[in-house]
């Protein structure tokens, strides 16, 4: 395929993660207003089984390298084998998911190739022209920027998760797949142990309902009622960072700049004041909730309702009520 878009995707515990049905929807929806096509680059352990089904999402071609010494992202397999892929295909923008993995990725691949990575992607439009603009939040979300290439310039992007839109999935639709002839580069670094969240929570990046947690908590064994509504609602937990940073919950549930960037479809904010700083891991949710019986705190300007009462009172009465009407459906 002469011209084409590229995504690079993300794949594990044996399946493609959602943020890689994302990127691709979207790699899709590029490619079709370009009039090119929409390849993949697949890298892991256990992933020729599963390669053809990105066809679902509208990739094409799926560039696929299964080795085991790929089960784990490490940035010395990784990168030289995605570049040197990347200068074969020779695309006319190259997508990839704005994970914890995407963003490191990302950079390096960026350096490598000596074109500017636009990170944590929300918008990608292109113009009558066909030229690809993007748009991305500046100063932790207080404003944004558009941003486009100069000609002959492939667009590196990272796009931000549970932002762009997934397609309807074609089951019957297979991407080709192709063998990636490269060797594995050795690794100077390995995997000493993998610490699997086997508990069955959704993880929080992809998560569409999220019930966080903050300061007005008070203590850990609080967070039981914040618990209990997510389990009535299907919810992963999240907290703010002065709960994190009081030890009342794992860094791994702290949601904001210095954690993590969800954007669920419902978020749902319980006692926490609304600091920029959390605003920006939580702003782009479809609809924000938030508890507080500080009427003045900043969360209530971004939140869509807003409830004004003690969160030990109204938090139980509004759990069991949610219990009721999914009983009587």
């Amino acid at each position: 395929m002469s011209k084409s878009v590229c995504i690079i995707t993300e794949f594990r515990n044996g399946d493609f993660r959602r943020v890689t049905n994302e990127v691709a929807s979207e790699g899709r929806r590029i490619a079709d207003a370009l009039g090119v096509g929409l390849v993949a680059l697949v890298l892991g352990a256990g992933v020729s089984g599963q390669a053809a089904s990105l066809g679902k999402f509208g990739v094409e071609k799926a560039y696929v390298l299964d080795d085991p010494a790929l089960e784990h992202y490490m940035a010395d397999t990784f990168v030289p084998i995605a570049a040197e892929m990347i200068s074969r295909i020779a695309p006319v923008a190259v997508l990839l998911p704005a994970s914890v993995d995407g963003r490191d990725l990302g950079a390096r691949l960026g350096a490598r190739l000596h074109v500017t990575l636009l990170q944590d992607v929300i918008e990608v439009r292109v113009d009558d022209n066909k030229k690809v603009k993007a748009k991305w939040p500046l100063f932790a979300g207080k404003c944004f920027a558009w941003c486009e290439w100069a000609e002959g310039v492939p667009p590196l992007l990272s796009i931000r998760p549970n932002v762009m839109q997934c397609l309807v999935a074609d089951e019957n639709r297979l991407a080709e797949v192709e063998k990636i002839d490269l060797p594995v580069p050795p690794s100077r670094t390995r995997v000493v142990k993998y610490d699997l969240d086997t508990s069955g929570k959704v993880e929080l990046t992809e998560a569409e309902v999220i019930v966080s947690g903050g300061r007005g908590m008070k203590e850990a064994a609080n967070y039981t009622i914040i618990e209990e509504l997510a389990g009535v609602l299907g919810a992963a937990v999240g907290a703010s960072r002065a709960a994190v940073d009081a030890g009342w919950r794992p860094h791994s549930d702290q949601v904001g700049q210095t954690g993590k960037v969800v954007n669920p479809n419902l978020y749902v904010a319980v006692g926490i004041s609304g600091a920029i700083q959390h605003l920006a891991g939580m702003g782009y949710s479809k609809y924000i909730v938030a508890v507080n019986k500080d009427s003045d705190a900043p969360i209530f300007s971004k939140a869509d309702y807003g409830i004004v009462e003690d969160l030990f009172k109204f938090i139980p009465a509004f759990t069991e009520e949610v219990r009721k009407l999914k009983s009587s459906c």
